[in-house]
């Protein structure tokens, strides 16, 4: 904002008489005046989402004003499938993207855990890892984990939705209210209780791929050794083990 530069009344240049008291003072009144009446239209202490709007002045009617349209959309029903399978679809992105792209380092991780006399720390792990499988190889198991962290991303974000809305109906309005939290906590316990049964066999399949040396490569070859070796049932394909 620019702010001009006061200097002091100089009579030479300026030879009529600097405004008298009474002026000010006049002037100030009425500025004064206009900030109440605008204080009474917009008061400075009410509500900060509401605004009256009244010209103090005529309005040109003759003039068009473009303004946004103010009323509210949604792009789905709150409770309804379609909102259901977007929150399940935002689950898949983001659990199935992020898990994977840490592949490399989840791969040495569990070779730590299962021989950690061959691999030692996290860095010699990348380094005998490399060396034995080149570069490539730090990319063991990534669609089973994709495909699996992407199902417990859309039981994780799908169900928590659908078990607050069922615990919200059964509680009713206001007990929702009191015991939001308790009710938050409890609709994402058994969000993850299934979302984990949903991860377990590809959970399986990854670690067989990345722990145990010659057993499979692919999540094609490894699925189908599962099966014939232990069966449809057993602790290694549902991955309760």
């Amino acid at each position: 904002m620019f702010v001009p530069k006061l200097h002091p009344y100089n009579y030479n240049l300026h030879p009529r008489k600097p405004p008298s008291c009474i002026a000010v003072t006049g002037r100030l009144s009425k500025m004064f005046e206009s900030l109440i009446k605008a204080a009474k239209v917009n008061p400075p202490f009410s509500n900060p989402f509401y605004a009256k709007c009244e010209s103090l002045l005529p309005v040109n009617e003759t003039r068009t004003i473009a303004a946004a349209n103010a009323a509210e959309t949604t792009s789905c029903e709150y409770g309804s499938a379609k909102y259901y399978a977007l929150c399940g679809f935002g689950g898949i992105l983001s659990c199935g993207i992020t898990h994977t792209a840490v592949v490399p380092l989840d791969l040495v991780k569990c070779r730590i855990q299962v021989d950690p006399a061959k691999y030692g720390n996290i860095f010699s792990g990348f380094k005998v890892t490399i060396k034995e499988d080149g570069k490539a190889g730090l990319t063991r198991g990534w669609a089973p984990t994709f495909i699996g962290y992407s199902l417990q991303g859309l039981g994780k974000f799908g169900f928590y939705e659908v078990f607050k809305i069922t615990y919200s109906n059964l509680l009713g309005e206001e007990n929702t209210f009191l015991w939001r939290t308790s009710l938050y906590l409890a609709a994402s316990a058994s969000a993850e209780f299934f979302a984990d049964i949903l991860l377990c066999p590809m959970e399986a399949a990854k670690v067989k791929i990345q722990t145990s040396a010659g057993y499979a490569n692919t999540l094609r070859e490894c699925i189908p050794k599962m099966i014939k070796e232990e069966g449809m049932s057993s602790d290694a394909i549902t991955g309760y083990r």
